[in-house]
């Protein structure tokens, strides 16, 4: 018997495996109490099973508490702009091939403000870039490519955009290469209906 190579493994929690630990873990996402956190099932848009990523998470409910807390602070009470986190997460998503990710994210600069074309010279090239777009692109590059931002474009960060956001820029990109790592390893497609990585 051959093993199916796009097989998940692992997969979203179903309906019935939502429990009060469960709620909790998105309700730090969220910034609400687990009992205040949509039915999983219940079709609000907030349902848990319209997010595959954290049904998956959920999987490990004490750790996705934690780290939800954390990734809710880089998506909603942080200090850089939507545009260049979104900016540095898709060019993240496009380098690392990550299909599920791209279509996230793509979804969530739209709603973010950032333009359709903004969105497709992204996997292009940096040279469709100026100013300060550019600069978070090729700082995102560099931790791609090395693991690090060298001390020039650090520099560069910080008298564009402060200490704080360019702190959060290498936490950003840092985090979304882990999930995009396990993603990919646990195989998770993107919902139907993603934008495809291009």
């Amino acid at each position: 018997m051959t093993e199916d190579t796009d097989a998940p493994l692992l997969s979203p929690l179903t309906a019935d495996q939502w429990g009060d630990d469960e709620y909790d873990a998105l309700g730090a996402l969220m910034g609400i109490p687990g009992d205040q956190v949509p039915r999983a099932g219940s079709g609000h848009p907030r349902d848990p099973l319209n997010f595959d990523i954290i049904g998956v998470l959920a999987q490990h409910p004490k750790m996705a508490r934690v780290f939800l807390s954390y990734n809710a602070f880089l998506l909603q009470r942080g200090e850089l702009p939507v545009r260049l986190r979104e900016l540095a997460v898709l060019r993240l998503a496009h380098a690392c091939r990550s299909a599920f990710f791209w279509g996230e994210h793509v979804r969530v600069a739209t709603a973010g403000g950032l333009p359709e074309e903004d969105i497709a010279r992204v996997a292009r090239s940096n040279d469709e870039f100026d100013g300060l777009d550019r600069l978070v692109l090729e700082a995102t590059d560099q931790m791609l490519a090395d693991g690090q931002v060298d001390a020039p474009t650090w520099h560069r960060l910080v008298d564009e955009i402060g200490t704080h956001q360019a702190m959060e820029l290498i936490f950003v990109v840092g985090t979304y290469a882990m999930l995009a790592t396990a993603c990919a390893t646990w195989r998770l497609a993107p919902p139907p209906g993603s934008a495809e990585l291009p």
